[in-house]
């Protein structure tokens, strides 16, 4: 029997991913439908659309649920990429978005060969970006809370006692206006 190969756009959100299959060839990919997101619905996918001499090739994009879909799928055997949002080739006034378009598009550009693979990371390195993340967010709501201070005092007309410098952590020799 000759290897053929099925490709499978993945659209990915928190509770469902909507599975579109492209064949080899011209033809539109087809909507397989909409699968809970968990590894058990996942693994079932997988053995269903695995027959015999057809090979999977499965492509999302890159959002806020991570890359743990990438890891169930290539724990599986199965060939993955992740896609960036931004480098999604984008025609001139196509902007009605639904899971099963999005889904469709992907499987169609992925056997088009017109998708850019991205780096997927190791977990501890994902954690590690996450963390740096958090601290940065952190660093900027704790800016933004000074600037809100300093202006709320400079609205009342509360000035800073004399010698005393900008705001900043106690010990650091600036004074503490926080």
């Amino acid at each position: 029997m000759k290897n053929t190969i099925k490709y499978v756009g993945l659209d990915v959100s928190k509770e469902k991913i909507a599975v579109a299959i492209a064949d080899e060839g011209r033809e539109s990919a087809r909507y397989y439908g909409a699968i809970p997101h968990t590894p058990d619905a996942v693994a079932r996918m997988i053995r269903k659309l695995k027959g015999l001499g057809i090979t999977l090739e499965v492509c999302y994009e890159a959002g806020p649920t991570g890359y743990d879909l990438y890891r169930w799928l290539t724990k599986m055997g199965i060939s993955c990429v992740v896609i960036a949002p931004s480098r999604m080739p984008q025609r001139p006034g196509d902007a009605i978005k639904t899971d099963r378009r999005d889904a469709e598009k992907l499987a169609q550009l992925h056997r088009a060969g017109e998708l850019t693979a991205i780096y997927v990371p190791t977990p501890e390195l994902e954690a590690l970006r996450d963390l740096i993340r958090a601290r940065e967010d952190a660093r900027q709501d704790l800016h933004r809370a000074r600037q809100r201070l300093i202006h709320f005092l400079l609205r009342h007309q509360i000035h800073k006692p004399e010698g005393m410098k900008n705001a900043g952590p106690k010990g650091t020799g600036n004074g503490s206006l926080c």
